[in-house]
């Protein structure tokens, strides 16, 4: 009996590793990808209210998470929102297993039909620009009617491409999300931006100072009717699945059935009140400070762990390098060969890791190690190797810049005494290595706790993830981000004077 308990219990132990390291997701769950910050089709709110589903640090709701509700219900799945990077729902998440289905309002282009599989439309829609209710361009009734204005969309979207039938409009650089294209119309940074016509009716709700100019065919944008209406995407070759999800549209989600769920999306939208500059940012404080501490907590935890990891294997590189330059003649060739190459692979390393930036080896590590190797990490995990192995590469020179301001006198009095590689390092050389690099390793970890910011391509729930997150739902950047910048000033400034009372120890 008790052998059996330890049995199952460790059991219960593999089977929670195996959920916290990999990833890994019941068969009876569905696994959906969405923004949660394109409303009325998906936003991020605090509270589970009118329907929201829990996700990276919240709760998502909106049309696309109540589509996906119907959906998992008929499948007999438990439905789990996944809160993603656009960019990152392009293709990446759905190839590398992240998600089962992408429910986020996208069209399907011949483009993304050629690297995705897509469902029947679960809503029909058109394009509109949106503009200042009271601006230069408020009264314009053709696409042409835009001479000189300054016009984007949404990055990787039919939106932007549409851009070009506008004569005479400064195409502006496309940008990551609506929020941001409210925030930078309010902003008079842009005249207009092409949206769909539910996203432009949530713009206006939210932001009464908003409107949206509408075209019937002659006087439009020319386009398949196919590139407009949003489908469901999910990975090549999943036909069953596609079956299945038409079905339930077929079924369960008629056309009447899916107006009422997008005029309710459209009322529950989280609301845009008239407030001044500082009550917004006490309203932020009020309702969102238990976000804000999960995210800094999340931020701390990353980039301390990454740091002493990091310096670590900066350790182990640098020490090795060490031992070949240390080689003589009673150094077995092997062992010389062995050291060789060893270091060579390290060199490789550092040039890689120091070279490329960390936003991009988080997609490269994240969704590659799934997509290629089958290693489905979990967000956090993967957050936890990335920042690790960044900031060895740095470490690594910089324990070798340490190790050589010590005096070559000091190792061959060493040796002269007797004492080993090894006892020389503990003993003499390492005390006064340290004492020398202390302040550029809490540099290190001054620069993990802002660059843990990049983290958010991969739906990590620190800081900025949060962040982003608070403010796409009201679309109130400004306000948001002076809240996170004091956070992230007040960590690093607290930390420089606790490393100056060390150093001074």
């Amino acid at each position: 009996m008790r052998m059996n308990k330890i049995k199952s219990r460790l059991i219960v132990f593999l089977i929670f590793m195996l959920t916290f390291v990999t990833g890994y997701s019941a068969s009876n769950e569905i696994k959906v990808g969405m923004e949660c910050g394109y409303a009325p089709f998906n936003w991020f709110q605090d509270t589970n209210k009118n329907g929201a589903v829990p996700t990276n640090g919240g709760y998502c709701g909106g049309y696309d998470v109540e589509i996906a509700k119907v959906i998992a219900k008929k499948l007999g799945k438990k439905l789990v929102i996944v809160k993603t990077e656009w960019d990152a729902l392009l293709g990446p998440a759905l190839t590398s297993g992240k998600v089962d289905l992408v429910i986020a309002g996208m069209s399907a282009t011949p483009e993304r039909k050629q690297s995705l599989l897509f469902t029947k439309p679960y809503y029909e829609s058109d394009l509109v620009v949106v503009v200042k209710k009271n601006g230069k361009y408020a009264k314009a009734k053709s696409i042409n009617d835009f001479s000189g204005a300054r016009i984007t969309g949404q990055l990787n979207t039919l939106h932007y491409d549409v851009i070009d039938q506008m004569k005479g409009v400064s195409k502006q650089t496309a940008m990551e999300s609506f929020p941001a294209m409210i925030v930078a119309l309010n902003s008079n940074k842009i005249d207009g931006y092409v949206s769909e016509r539910p996203g432009a009716m949530a713009a206006q709700y939210s932001n009464p100072n908003l409107t949206f100019i509408s075209f019937d065919k002659n006087t439009g944008f020319k386009y398949e009717t196919s590139e407009v209406n949003v489908a469901i995407g999910m990975k090549l070759g999943n036909t069953e699945l596609e079956e299945k999800v038409n079905k339930i549209l077929d079924e369960d989600l008629t056309p009447k059935a899916r107006q009422k769920i997008m005029e309710k999306a459209i009322k529950t939208q989280p609301g845009n009140t008239s407030r001044s500059f500082f009550e917004w940012v006490a309203f932020f404080i009020q309702k969102n400070w238990h976000q804000f501490v999960k995210g800094t907590i999340m931020t701390l935890f990353i980039s301390l762990t990454g740091t002493v990891v990091g310096f670590l294997i900066g350790m182990v590189v640098a020490l090795s390098r060490q031992v070949e330059a240390e080689a003589d003649n009673r150094t077995s060739k092997a062992k010389k060969a062995g050291f060789y190459i060893l270091n060579k692979l390290f060199a490789i390393y550092i040039a890689v890791f120091r070279g490329t930036p960390m936003m991009v080896q988080s997609m490269v590590i994240y969704y590659g190690l799934s997509q290629v190797f089958g290693l489905n990490l979990s967000p956090i995990v993967a957050a936890l190797f990335i920042v690790s192995i960044n900031t060895g590469a740095y470490m690594s020179e910089i324990i070798r810049g340490g190790i050589d301001s010590i005096d070559k006198g000091q190792f061959e009095a060493a040796k002269a005494i007797g004492m080993t590689n090894f006892q020389t390092m503990k003993s003499i050389i390492f005390p006064q290595m340290f004492r020398n690099i202390l302040p550029m390793i809490g540099n290190e970890f001054i620069v993990n706790i802002k660059d843990t910011s990049v983290l958010n391509v991969i739906s990590v729930t620190e800081l900025f993830f949060i962040s982003k997150s608070v403010a796409g739902t009201y679309s109130r950047y400004y306000e948001v981000f002076i809240i996170t910048s004091v956070i992230y000033f007040f960590l690093t400034f607290t930390l420089s004077l606790l490393l100056k009372q060390l150093e001074k120890k």
